[in-house]
């Protein structure tokens, strides 16, 4: 007898760049996140899980000079590593954008820094449902084998022509200055569909048509690799991190015992 169980297979990287003296990036891949004394190393893990249960995986994007983003970027991603959601994803997940401001305005404070933040750019696996939270300019994209999309919303304020937007929330705003409103929605998906997270230090460098070749041409292991060597390959003026999951059934065949026959 045959059944399908369905998975979720990712590979992650982090890598600093051409030009950038630190990698200001974080991620939470599955539980795991870049500890601070590791910041200055490549980062990369693949892996698999039962698509049941809750995985988290998330990319933080640090800024407010070296050191002070590195340290914005960590302590989100150490915070979203400890969660584990029980029923109600959208408060939880929205708590935890909350309690990440305050630890990184805390942070900010006790240490006399005017300003530090990070973007965040998660989606959560609570059984078989997922869930996109997100918070600045980090994008979540959507591959379903016929358009690579993105599904998360940018917060941007207008520039003038040439320059980059600058953000128009994140995490790291004192509370009495604003409340943050991260964009939290549940998502569709099908068997097979492919999501990438990711910083700016791939969107800038790698263009969706770029990406869709790469994709189509690699298995999921390999995929946050080659996105990667990609943007590096195109200037690689950013700090790139990458987070790619693929969630599809697997086909395993149980063989009856003689007890069952």
């Amino acid at each position: 007898m045959d059944t399908k169980q369905r998975t979720i297979s990712y590979s992650c990287n982090s890598d600093i760049g051409l030009l950038r003296k630190t990698n200001q990036d974080n991620l939470v891949c599955n539980g795991t996140y870049r500890r601070i004394d590791s910041l200055k190393e490549r980062f990369s893990l693949i892996g698999t899980a039962p698509l049941s249960g809750f995985h988290l995986f998330g990319i933080f994007d640090g800024m407010g000079g070296e050191e002070c983003g590195e340290i914005a970027s960590f302590l989100a991603a150490e915070e979203a590593a400890s969660l584990a959601i029980s029923a109600s994803p959208e408060n939880e997940l929205r708590d935890l954008c909350l309690r990440s401001n305050r630890k990184i305005c805390g942070y900010a404070e006790t240490h006399g820094i005017f300003a530090m933040g990070t973007t965040a750019a998660m989606l959560a696996f609570v059984g078989q449902k997922l869930w996109l939270c997100n918070i600045g300019d980090s994008k979540v994209l959507h591959f379903d084998h016929h358009r690579l999309k993105q599904i998360s919303v940018d917060h941007l304020v207008p520039a003038p022509f040439g320059r980059k937007r600058p953000l128009s929330q994140n995490l790291g705003i004192p509370e009495e200055i604003m409340i943050i409103e991260p964009q939290i929605a549940p998502v569709s998906y099908s068997d097979g569909d492919i999501f990438i997270l990711c910083s700016d230090g791939l969107t800038d460098m790698v263009s969706l048509e770029e990406m869709w070749s790469v994709i189509t041409g690699s298995g999921i292991q390999d995929l946050a690799d080659k996105l990667t060597e990609r943007a590096l390959r195109n200037g690689g003026k950013d700090n790139i991190t990458v987070i790619v999951i693929k969630a599809e059934s697997e086909t395993t065949e149980f063989v009856q015992g003689e007890s069952d026959r």
